[in-house]
């Protein structure tokens, strides 16, 4: 089996295995040590809730992102080209997964060129392994962006999953200096992407000053990318790396701690919150801690699967509305200026790492 055919049988694993098996946690978010003070007699209507979030050069109609997952392989075009559909209807931003596959065979392009054509004025986020990024050349890069007429390139940094996978490659040696390069030729923005373990204070200040702008924290409590690598070496009886998934599996920062240390490492800078954000209670939480908007990948995947991608995403905004109008704010940024109360682990994780509450 060639190179491109492993990279595509590996994309279609990844979206059964997701399905299909426990992969969640085994830590928690945190969130559930946020707290935002219900205001029972608010007389804020839902009517009156503004949710609209600039992001890209372009409006979205809702703080929320549709994370990158597939892709670069046969089966994946149908997918994406829904989620892009529902994206375009709803007016929120989508990503891909991985367009490395396509890079090695250009005949699976339209796999990821499909949500652009169906989602066309909404934006549409590229995808590349920080150790593909790092050894392609500028014209390479250039593909990916103009494969889907990228608003902006995410470059993800799954260290930890490179670890435990059968195949994987765990060496970003020459990163930031590549971040540089490409922030410096290119007009479009990278973003700078986990895949479940978080970002820290230090990785986005470090980012940052190379020039990022856009950060997605992917923390610890979603999916964890680990213990889907985990399966697929059961799967193959490699019980090596079944085994060396198992001991890092606990790894990572959880979403809540990674929005606030992302938000102070580059108070300027736009922060999506994703990792483990399963209802508009977890998503309203994390924009008042400090995501600009939030993302959402295996309930999106689910509820494609499950014959019902509309009624949720639909639910979730409502839901997102709802619980503004009931922190007594009419708009994202009223809410950033509402209580929060921090608690637990949480709060002395914040304390420890020498942030002020």
């Amino acid at each position: 089996m060639g190179l491109g055919s492993e990279v595509q049988l590996r994309k279609l694993e990844h979206v059964d295995v997701v399905l299909r098996e426990r992969v969640e946690g085994p830590s928690t978010t945190w969130l559930e040590y946020v707290f935002l003070v219900h205001q029972a007699s608010s007389e804020v209507s839902l009517s009156d809730v503004n949710l609209e979030t600039p992001f890209l050069g372009k409006e979205l109609k809702a703080p929320v992102m549709i994370t990158g997952m597939t892709g670069g392989a046969p089966d994946t075009e149908k997918i994406n080209g829904r989620l892009a559909e529902v994206a375009e209807k709803f007016g929120i931003a989508i990503g891909v997964g991985s367009q490395r596959a396509a890079i090695e065979d250009p005949s699976l392009e339209q796999t990821f060129r499909v949500v652009r054509e169906r989602a066309r004025s909404v934006p549409v986020v590229g995808n590349i392994g920080a150790h593909e990024f790092v050894k392609y050349d500028l014209n390479q890069i250039n593909r990916l962006i103009e494969m889907l007429d990228a608003d902006a390139l995410a470059v993800h940094l799954n260290l930890t999953q490179e670890v435990a996978q059968p195949e994987g490659t765990p060496n970003f040696s020459g990163l930031i200096s590549k971040v540089r390069l490409v922030v410096k030729e290119f007009s479009t923005p990278i973003m700078i992407k986990e895949v479940g373990q978080g970002l820290s204070y230090e990785v986005v200040k470090e980012l940052s000053e190379a020039g990022v702008k856009l950060f997605d924290v992917a923390g610890a409590g979603g999916t964890n990318w680990v213990l889907v690598e985990k399966y697929r070496a059961r799967k193959i009886s490699s019980k090596l790396k079944e085994l060396i998934a198992a001991n890092l599996a606990e790894w990572g920062i959880p979403t809540a701690a990674s929005i606030i240390e992302a938000r102070i490492a580059a108070p300027n800078s736009v922060i999506v919150g994703s990792g483990g954000i399963r209802s508009s209670v977890d998503a309203v939480k994390a924009l008042r801690i400090g995501a600009d908007l939030v993302g959402l990948a295996a309930p999106v995947l689910k509820a494609y699967y499950g014959g019902y991608l509309e009624e949720f995403l639909q639910a979730f905004i409502h839901g997102l509305k709802a619980l503004i109008a009931l922190t007594g704010s009419k708009n994202l940024n009223e809410l950033r200026r509402k209580p929060v109360i921090i608690t637990s682990i949480l709060r002395e994780w914040l304390l420890n790492r020498g942030f002020s509450l």
